[in-house]
């Protein structure tokens, strides 16, 4: 419960990848970048529930995806419970393209 962010700014995209693998969340990632090519890459690459690109990470909110309230559940790793199918044990990759949008 501590206000910290990693954030780091390097010369390439191996270097934003490495960063992310090693001190990411798994939760919200963001490049900025006017490459689309580096932009699908770093969608693809990085292992987080939103991956975005040219916008900021506070816009990772239930309602802000129109899913409704917030009920704080870890999007870590998830750990699969009792009798299921294949619906509880989907989980989901976001990907945002943005282009400079801020959230009040």
């Amino acid at each position: 419960m501590d206000y910290k962010m990693a954030v780091r700014t390097v010369s390439s995209l191996d270097g934003a990848l490495a960063h992310i693998a090693r001190y990411g969340s798994g939760h919200s990632e963001s490049i900025v970048t006017a490459d689309p090519a580096a932009a699908a890459r770093f969608q693809a690459e990085v292992d987080a529930a939103c991956v975005y690109v040219n916008a900021p990470t506070s816009f990772t909110d239930g309602a802000q995806f129109g899913l409704g309230a917030e009920i704080g559940i870890s999007t870590q790793k998830l750990g699969a419970r009792g009798p299921m199918g294949l619906r509880e044990i989907t989980t989901y990759k976001w990907l945002i393209d943005g282009n400079g949008q801020v959230r009040p």
